[in-house]
């Protein structure tokens, strides 16, 4: 994902590094020898920027007496060019669903030893076994969310509820697109009353149509960084990921978040091991690590975004009102008008050629 604010965290790597950005390639970092922690050992993660609170990885470093080389990306699409010519060193990676079922179809990932991640125990029922991934052979879940709308409700007047609206003419070139193919146009679809994963071209053009002759409220097509648009001004509405806007709405009391009615897309976010891992065996201690019901509540404190940790909720660890938000923990209502976003394999050229379209278009 799921979808990140750029803020710069700081790790001690031996020097002062700011977090979020990119450090030197895992191509040059100390391997190590066997995987299990030893002094001198660099543990390589690729991960959505912002998505990790300041604690967790000082603290998996101090626990394990090891270094965590961290770097960034901004989609599931550069983490799959990053991966996909060869691994070049990372141990752990945070694909999306889809991308997931995509990566382990292409032979892109390790198959992960169940035994060596107990904390398995603490994960929501509803997490486990999902279609993406049967029996969490390859990935485990690390956060999930959704797609909705952010919007300034000083700009827009009043509460905004559908899909609909944010095309309005008053908000002529005030509103931000995310640039993601499957995901707006699958809300978009879903708008129009048909399946967000159809192959249907009928209905894909219909949605292509539907944007494209209301592209006058289109100010860009941001990627990943539409909250940062809602929270400057330079939007007053920005279709996003839930957790980028509620971090944003944290210093922001104009900014508001909504799951329009028609529903939207759900996703979650995965810890994965992408194929010849140096330290597969420390990867999975990270991700043991990271399921204890203390780490992955703090983790979910700070990004905004759904826990997946049954435990953590059940022992209060999350945030009161964080608990009591259902645009974060939808109730079984709103539930079902969520949707994943399937890998649909070649026919996602549908959707791609459908976006160029509309990026042509638009002049986006």
């Amino acid at each position: 994902m799921k979808k990140f604010l750029i803020l710069l965290l700081l790790f001690v790597f031996g020097l002062t590094i700011p977090f979020g950005c990119a450090v030197s390639s895992p191509d040059s970092a100390n391997t190590g020898s066997n995987g299990k922690g030893n002094t001198g050992e660099v543990l390589n993660i690729y991960n959505w920027s912002t998505y990790i609170d300041e604690e967790t990885i000082p603290e998996f470093e101090a626990k394990f007496n090891v270094k965590v080389q961290y770097d960034t990306f901004e989609s599931n699409e550069a983490l799959l060019a990053k991966i996909q010519p060869g691994n070049p060193g990372y141990d752990i990676i945070v694909p999306t669903g889809d991308f997931v079922e995509n990566m382990i179809a292409q032979g892109l990932l390790e198959k992960l030893n169940h035994d060596n991640i107990p904390n398995l125990k603490h994960l929501d029922e509803a997490f486990v076994d999902p279609p993406f991934d049967p029996g969490n052979q390859y990935s485990i879940p690390y956060q999930w969310g959704t797609m909705g709308i952010g919007y300034n409700i000083v700009a827009t007047g009043g509460e905004i509820t559908s899909w609909k609206e944010i095309f309005d003419a008053k908000y002529k070139g005030r509103v931000a697109l995310m640039e993601d193919s499957r995901a707006m146009l699958g809300v978009t679809l879903m708008y129009l009353g048909y399946d967000p994963n159809t192959i249907n071209k009928g209905e894909i053009a219909d949605a292509t149509e539907f944007i494209i002759k209301h592209k006058d409220a289109i100010a860009t097509f941001a990627p990943d960084t539409g909250q940062d648009l809602l929270d400057q001004g330079e939007v007053d509405i920005a279709v996003e990921w839930s957790g980028d806007i509620f971090q944003i709405m944290e210093e922001n009391e104009n900014i508001r978040y909504v799951i329009p009615k028609e529903g939207t897309i759900i996703w979650t976010d995965n810890l994965a091991i992408p194929k010849d891992a140096p330290h597969k065996e420390l990867a999975e201690k990270f991700i043991n690590f990271v399921l204890e019901p203390e780490v992955s509540a703090r983790i979910s404190n700070y990004v905004k975004f759904g826990s997946p940790n049954k435990t953590s909720r059940e022992e209060n660890l999350i945030e009161k009102e964080d608990l009591e938000n259902t645009s974060i923990y939808p109730s079984a209502e709103i539930f079902k008008r969520l949707k994943y976003a399937d890998d649909l394999g070649k026919d996602t050229a549908l959707y791609d050629q459908a976006w160029t379209e509309i990026k042509v278009a638009v002049g986006g």
